[in-house]
């Protein structure tokens, strides 16, 4: 029998044909973002929000403190990318769909979202996946494993609606290194909405609006 990750689970109506898997950031749980879904402000219809947390591993920049991460992040000027732990993330996350799916959601009504380590690991399996879904939304954060990308992407989700958003003072992951992300899908063909805020690494109540408008256009 299949292992899924733990979630917390908001069902905004019986039989929901709808999911938002929705992934937190470094040291987060799956609690971090369950207390948007009101303000989003989506219409009246059965959405289930799924929001896992990741699993719990050393993280080599905090001094190898064990912590809830979708991969390892190493110190140093140059941080090399935790490949393995990307890709295992990837899986957790298909299964999580499959998951979905065999509750109700066809691949074409089901939206995958992150912030910051969860953005990351939202656009990997996203853009990877072998079905159209109905998004990704990818909040302070970058395209991981961005060398191998263009061998990788999944023609499936070649046209999927993306929404990138990110914050002008972010001393986590700086705005330059969104930008290149973004500027990579664009160059290889990807149609995105793309915004910024003046704000640290974090969420503001404008951008949850943004994201509102965002789910309702792809959601219709």
């Amino acid at each position: 029998m299949r292992e899924y990750l733990d979630a917390i689970e908001i069902e905004t109506a019986k039989n929901p044909s709808i999911s938002i898997i929705w992934l937190h950031g470094l040291g987060a749980d799956g609690n971090d973002f369950a207390p948007i879904v009101p303000g989003l402000q989506l219409p009246r219809g059965a959405i289930r929000f799924v929001f896992p947390h990741a699993p719990v591993q050393p993280v080599t920049i905090n001094g190898g403190m064990r912590m809830r991460a979708w991969y390892d992040i190493s110190d140093g000027a140059i941080r090399r990318e935790d490949e393995p732990g990307v890709r295992a993330s990837q899986a957790l996350i298909e299964a999580l769909i499959a998951r979905e799916k065999e509750r109700g959601t066809a691949a074409g009504r089901l939206v995958l979202a992150g912030f910051s380590q969860g953005g990351a690991i939202a656009l990997q399996t996203g853009l990877r996946y072998p079905e159209r879904i109905a998004g990704i939304m990818a909040l302070s954060t970058y395209l991981p494993l961005a060398e191998k990308f263009s061998a990788e992407a999944g023609a499936a989700n070649r046209d999927v609606p993306i929404f990138m958003a990110h914050g002008s003072y972010d001393p986590v992951i700086p705005l330059a290194r969104a930008a290149q992300s973004r500027g990579l899908l664009e160059s290889l063909g990807y149609s995105l909405e793309w915004r910024e805020y003046p704000m640290p690494h974090a969420v503001c109540p404008e951008e949850i609006t943004d994201i509102g408008a965002w789910l309702r256009r792809v959601l219709a």
